[in-house]
């Protein structure tokens, strides 16, 4: 039988409802459970695929083609669980399955309303989940008391309803803020978010308080007695200095403990968490550091390379080092001389993009790279933009660019019109529609016998996520290899280039897929574990 756990915010958002369920389902799958993880977001796209990284941060690619929140990359990190597109739903595509069955007559003639039939389209989300896992983890997007949440409160208030209170958790994620005039935490706002969600209906059966400091027995027992809650059903969630050290510091308060016994199950108080405490220690004492650049066009938000950053990590992880990161915005080279902000980095990573804005900023980056022989990791635009710097300085192709460029003259890179996924061809045009029209998903490449990129995977046959409208135009490889870049992955019917690099140069691999979201603290990705590994060998140079 499948249990329920919904997790729901107040107070104010970003309080970490995603990794708090990513946590939750770490803790759960070592007292040996399964485990499922998903999230309804309540804003009116269908997915956040033409959302801007500043408003959203990054997208998250499944190996389905799914794009989804940022959170489902903390739900496959911490727990190893594959999402699916299935796994993701907003309010857009509720109400966009709901009015295409309208119009289709499926709903014999009646009054199409929020209640019963968004709440019901709801529901059946939710209930396919059902048999998949142990437990499934439902997190709610958006905070108590936003208009958008209502339909989703209602539903999952239904939904518990239905399947009994014994079959389904109410988790509710809080604030408790620090006055420094009057020295203390703050319960009000958390009582008073508990009387929002209860006025929908929803009694949380476990609070979890943020607060950037410890919360005493005073104060739970406040919070408790106002909230209509045992002490031992109030968490505290203090601020930690890594992510990875939240499953530790939840399962040390008790967050599992009492998700179980809130169903009324048994369960034994000692767990192994040596996975998370090994992970943590390393994180806490390496032994070295580096510097990694990462030259983007969104670095004023780091959300929006969040799988990137976490992925770095890993490879600090795994090399036992401190990976500090220095962001640097891709336009500043138009202006400004590189070396000015690359000088003492030990290695340059250009990550994913789209559009023209800051694209010389990027060439210019894979140039200084390639010619300063320091470790370069480009990453979909981030290749494109080595392959472009390849085409015009090693090859003299004039006006060496993108079709995704404006005035561009040479189109090195240039819109995918057909690709073969699965059993099945794909189309696209310049004049279709942006949303879930890229080559989205895991798809197959093949390596040449012999590279360095078959090296570090230790095979030539792998299957990475994509997510990008631009392939290299395979017309130009030939000179491009002349020149000195070696395109060593290719689709495997050879149309499509997955891999460049040089074989002359310490560590210079840019791919066009993005191998960041597949990587986690305790299996960090192969490419991320070399990269960083050639960014200390370059500091040992300097």
């Amino acid at each position: 039988m499948t249990r329920f756990i919904f997790i729901t915010g107040g107070v104010v958002s970003s309080l970490g409802k995603g990794l708090g369920s990513a946590s939750l389902g770490a803790l759960l799958q070592i007292r040996g459970y399964s485990v499922r993880l998903c999230k309804l977001d309540p804003y009116l796209n269908v997915d956040p695929g033409t959302m801007s990284p500043f408003q959203h941060g990054e997208v998250f690619v499944t190996d389905d083609g799914a794009e989804t929140d940022l959170d489902f990359g903390h739900y496959e990190r911490f727990t190893a669980v594959p999402a699916k597109a299935t796994d993701n739903t907003t309010t857009g595509r509720i109400y966009t399955s709901v009015l295409a069955r309208e119009r289709k007559g499926e709903y014999l003639g009646a009054t199409i309303q929020v209640i019963p039939h968004i709440t019901n389209e709801i529901k059946d989300f939710i209930r396919e989940k059902d048999g998949s896992a142990d437990f499934v983890l439902c997190e709610i997007g958006g905070t108590v008391g936003d208009i958008e949440s209502l339909p989703f409160l209602e539903a999952i208030r239904q939904f518990s309803n239905e399947v009994g209170h014994n079959n389904a958790v109410f988790i509710h994620v809080t604030l408790l803020p620090y006055i420094p005039a009057a020295g203390e935490l703050k319960t009000k706002p958390t009582q008073h978010s508990v009387k929002e969600l209860m006025s929908y209906g929803i009694r949380p059966d476990i609070l979890l308080c943020r607060a950037d400091r410890e919360i005493d027995n005073d104060e739970r027992r406040k919070i408790a007695l106002f909230c209509n809650l045992d002490q031992e059903k109030v968490i505290p969630a203090l601020d930690v200095s890594s992510i990875y050290e939240v499953p530790i510091t939840y399962h040390a308060q008790g967050l599992d403990s009492q998700v179980l016994e809130s169903f009324g199950m048994e369960c034994a108080r000692d767990i192994d968490l040596s996975v998370w405490e090994d992970i943590a220690q390393n994180i806490k004492a390496p032994e070295g550091e580096v510097s990694i650049a990462i030259v983007g066009k969104y670095t004023n938000l780091a959300d929006s390379y969040k799988s990137l950053n976490e992925a770095l990590i890993h490879g600090g992880i795994s090399n036992k080092v401190k990976v500090n990161l220095k962001f640097i915005e891709a336009e500043i080279f138009e202006s400004e001389d590189p070396e000015i902000h690359l000088a003492g980095v030990n290695g340059i990573l250009v990550p994913g993009g789209f559009g023209d804005r800051g694209v010389e900023g990027k060439i210019l980056a894979a140039k200084y790279a390639r010619e300063k022989k320091i470790p370069y990791f480009g990453i979909c635009y981030g290749m494109q933009m080595a392959v472009i710097e390849a085409a015009r300085n090693l090859c003299d192709i004039a006006g060496a660019g993108s079709s995704e460029f404006t005035n561009c003259k040479t189109p090195i890179v240039g819109i995918m019109s057909e690709w073969i996924k699965g059993d099945s061809k794909e189309t696209r045009s310049n004049d279709g529609d942006l949303g879930g029209t890229m080559r989205l998903g895991a798809y197959p490449a093949v390596l040449s016998k012999g590279s360095k990129v078959a090296e570090i995977y230790g095979s030539t046959n792998i299957s990475e996520r994509h997510r990008h409208r631009y392939e290299v135009n395979t017309n130009y490889i030939e000179q491009l290899e002349r020149g000195g870049l070696k395109f060593s992955g290719m689709s495997p019917d050879g149309k499509l280039p997955e891999i460049v690099e040089y074989e002359d140069h310490p560590w210079f691999i840019g791919v066009q897929f993005h191998p960041e979201l597949k990587s986690k603290p305790f299996d960090p990705h192969p490419l991320f574990i070399s990269f960083i590994s050639a960014a200390i060998d370059q500091g040992r140079l300097v």
